[in-house]
């Protein structure tokens, strides 16, 4: 590996921009003074500067689900502590985070000096085990460490396809690297695992009298969908998908079965689904209470095969050491994979969500999100926010070629905001669409200004409909005063933080609305639009949720 980095520091910066990342997004602080400089320094990454740590991880998980990975540096104690919260989401939902924290001094550490950031009591390392479980591996960086180090930790950041922690002390990170002979390590399979695994595979797969697959969300972070639709398109069965991997493949594909979502789901799709005697789970998919509909779903554990990141399970069997790509590649050239070829499936053609209203009529959900889905065009990127965003557009048919980004199983309110920032910067060449309720957007709309400061220019659609959505629906009495926000003039922001050039509207009426997403899809800088909503006026999943709260949270006294 060729060096020229000669700080510590830079070779960090070096070789974290050498996995393709060309942003690093994070709030600067004294500690990780050298962290930042390093990244102005460096020609192939530019620094982002985020208003605060929680918008930043937020931010580089959105960036992460495009590029396939991200970088955020933050400052000792209060920085790192502050982003904790991204960071444990992008492990959650296998998000790949270089998260590099600069700290105090090697040479205080040693002298237990009384340092801010600190608990006062002369101890440093009270953070590193908080951080690190944050991720998937970690390192405390020196000189002597650091070219070994930074090959494991990226090595096994992705391997699981999870957030690196990268602590240096700003003493170390200033020093010479000491020059060692390191290669970057090649994830593979096992070779004769791979091919047990294969065949256990072929064998199950040729005696089934029905196969259904199920594309899991982590193969849009392994940039992986392309391998799966071909040997989806190679075995002939139909495929479905939850909420979590909307659009992960395009929903006009012939063999596209629908939106898996327990009982909320087509019937059609359902009996697909819950009657196959195989599924095949490609990537790990995540059957938790939100994708299920409140655990609404009858599927029998014991007909899932798991084809994971690094391993395959058939029943009580695992096959070691089998990368998903590989698994992918062995799958698509299984021929003839099925018991009967005349079971191939291919679904009739669908109509477009059908638009309703009339110019003067109040917005309501049922014309909300079909208009919506229609707005939304081929190569555009959305962003749904946990709640009501996420409930009202799954069930819709979307365009090709659409990315879709949510955060289901980790679901903190607020990510979407942030997430949009890193999202269009990963790919400008992509719309960004975000679509939240207020209650999230309260909690991070202050990066609405660093949007317009780095000219990502998204579309935003804020619904404003007086508190906290999701939280009515899973309420048993939803008039409690928690569920209330403050009223803020939210078509105001834009220009409040900066934003002088971007189109804003405030919404109360369909024809506003049409007006308003013509005149923000026609502008070449970001759009921010205020939808006025009824209280309780809510898509159809979350008014299921509402039927399920025993399921989802047990018997109360």
């Amino acid at each position: 590996m060729t060096v020229t980095a000669t700080k510590v520091i830079d070779y960090i910066v070096q070789r974290i921009a050498g996995e393709g990342i060309e942003h690093c997004f994070g709030v600067a602080g004294d500690y990780a003074f050298p962290v930042c400089d390093a990244v102005e320094r460096n020609s192939k990454i530019k620094w982002v500067g985020c208003s605060n740590e929680l918008n930043a991880s937020y931010a580089a998980d959105g960036y992460a689900r495009v590029r396939g990975a991200a970088m955020l540096s933050t400052t000792y104690a209060v920085g790192e502590l502050s982003a904790l919260n991204g960071v444990m989401g992008a492990k959650a939902e296998h998000s790949l985070v270089f998260h590099v924290v600069g700290m105090p001094s090697y040479q205080n550490q040693r002298l237990r000096k009384i340092m801010h950031h600190t608990l006062g009591d002369g101890v440093f390392g009270n953070f590193i085990g908080i951080s690190a479980q944050a991720a998937c591996t970690h390192a405390v960086i020196n000189p002597d460490n650091c070219m070994i180090e930074m090959e494991r930790v990226i090595a096994e950041a992705r391997r699981n396809n999870q957030p690196a922690y990268i602590v240096v002390p700003s003493d170390y990170a200033l020093s010479p690297i000491n020059v060692t002979e390191v290669r970057p390590i090649t994830l593979k399979s096992n070779q004769a695992s791979l091919e047990k695994a294969v065949a256990a595979l072929t064998k199950c797969l040729r005696s089934a009298e029905s196969v259904v697959a199920i594309p899991a969300f982590t193969l849009s972070r392994l940039g992986l969908q392309s391998e799966a639709q071909k040997a989806i398109e190679a075995l002939g069965c139909p495929f479905a998908t939850t909420t979590m991997e909307k659009c992960i493949i395009d929903e006009s594909h012939p063999q596209f079965a629908g939106l898996y979502a327990g009982a909320l789901s087509a019937e059609k799709t359902r009996q697909i689904v819950e009657g196959a005697e195989l599924i095949l789970d490609l990537g790990g998919v995540s059957l938790n209470d939100e994708s299920t509909m409140g655990f609404s779903g009858r599927i029998d554990p014991a007909r899932i095969i798991t084809i994971g990141l690094n391993d395959v399970r058939i029943g009580e069997e695992l096959f070691g050491n089998v990368r998903l790509a590989d698994a992918l590649v062995a799958l698509a050239s299984i021929s003839p994979p099925l018991k009967q070829p005349g079971l191939a499936y291919k679904k009739a053609p669908e109509p477009a969500p059908r638009v309703t209203g009339t110019p003067s009529d109040k917005i309501t959900m049922d014309v909300l999100y079909s208009r919506y889905a229609a707005f939304i065009r081929p190569g555009d990127s959305i962003v749904l926010e946990s709640g009501s965003s996420t409930f009202g557009i799954a069930p819709m048919t979307l365009a090709d070629d659409v990315q879709a980004h949510l955060q289901m199983l980790w679901g903190s309110i607020g990510w979407a905001t942030g997430a949009t920032f890193g999202i269009a910067l990963a790919d400008p060449s992509r719309r960004t669409i975000l679509i939240t309720g207020e209650g999230s957007h309260q909690l991070t709309a202050n990066e609405i200004g660093n949007m317009g400061r780095f000219r990502a220019n998204p579309i935003i659609f804020v619904l404003n409909n007086g508190g906290y959505m999701v939280e009515r629906a899973l309420e048993l009495n939803p008039d409690w005063s928690y569920n209330d926000l403050a009223k803020w003039h939210y078509a105001e922001l834009p220009r409040a933080l900066g934003c002088d050039d971007w189109f804003t509207a405030r919404v109360e009426t369909i024809g506003e609305l049409d007006a308003a997403m013509k005149a923000a899809r026609e502008s070449e800088s970001g759009a921010y639009i205020e939808i006025v909503s009824g209280r309780m006026d809510m898509p159809q999943g979350l008014a299921f949720a509402h039927t399920r709260l025993k399921e989802l949270y047990g018997d109360t006294p």
